[in-house]
């Protein structure tokens, strides 16, 4: 199995995720503010599957060891050095989810909620307890544990699965399309910060980590038939539970629509 079969076998779900309604419903601020509230928990959870990856494929205790393997070591510390500490819109260093959070706070999207679930999260010391325990969406709720067994199965290969075709992957053709809505819909409202940030993902996705993830599955599989195809399920997965999280920021829009 190579890379081009993952993505025959991926069509489907990338097709629906792309084609989903959820982007022509976004046409005043309020609905961006109810797709920013639903996706910033995507942009965090991205986080954890990256650090995952740095955990599994570099060596982050003491004493220190090389790893196994000095290109894939290269790769995900390359991706985490931009998604960790990037440059932001007026020069300062912040991880692409405090990017957002800001964008979000400029914008007027309210961040109550992700904070409480965040410190929840701490408090418990168990991500699982305070998903189970948080208001949010039950279709953001089963995106949010999906991410987290994953990464306490612990397998490295799923992990960079569900990274690369359910994130990665994605996010250059996906982030386009919104951008081009915002552009579109506000063109009035001050969305630099939010425009930055996509902007961002689009040439970073597209040039350089999105090929850098592919290698990276690409490395970790190599001609084992039966990580080949777990990646394959875990893609499929990721992307269902994608599409969950869109389904819940459309239900939330229309939901509101209906109370106005």
């Amino acid at each position: 199995m190579t890379i081009s079969t993952i993505n025959s076998k991926i069509k489907t779900q990338k097709d629906i995720l792309l084609q989903h309604p959820l982007y022509e419903k976004v046409k005043t601020i309020d609905d961006l503010h109810q797709f920013l509230e639903g996706h910033v928990y995507a942009v965090w959870d991205f986080m954890s599957l990256l650090k995952a990856l740095q955990n599994k494929l570099t060596c982050t205790t003491t004493p220190w060891f090389a790893s196994a393997n000095p290109e894939t070591r290269y790769l995900i510390n390359e991706i985490v050095l931009a998604e960790e500490s990037d440059a932001t819109i007026d020069g300062k260093r912040l991880s692409h989810f405090e990017m957002y959070v800001e964008a979000m706070q400029d914008c007027g999207a309210d961040i109550t909620t992700l904070n409480t679930f965040i410190q929840n999260v701490i408090e418990t010391n168990n991500i699982f307890v305070a998903i189970r325990q948080s208001n949010l969406h039950p279709k953001i709720k089963d995106f949010l544990d999906f991410t987290f067994r994953v990464i306490e199965e612990g397998k490295v290969h799923k992990i960079a699965a569900a990274f690369t075709f359910g994130r990665e992957d994605l996010i250059p053709t996906m982030f386009t399309e919104i951008l081009k809505n915002f552009q579109q819909n506000f063109p009035e409202t001050d969305l630099s910060k939010l425009i930055y940030y996509f902007e961002r993902h689009i040439e970073l996705d597209a040039d350089e980590h999105g090929p850098m993830a592919m290698q990276m599955i690409t490395e970790l599989c190599q001609d084992d038939a039966h990580k080949w195809k777990e990646v394959e399920e875990v893609s499929v997965q990721a992307l269902e539970k994608r599409i969950g999280l869109w389904d819940a920021i459309e239900e939330k829009i229309e939901v509101r629509l209906e109370l106005a």
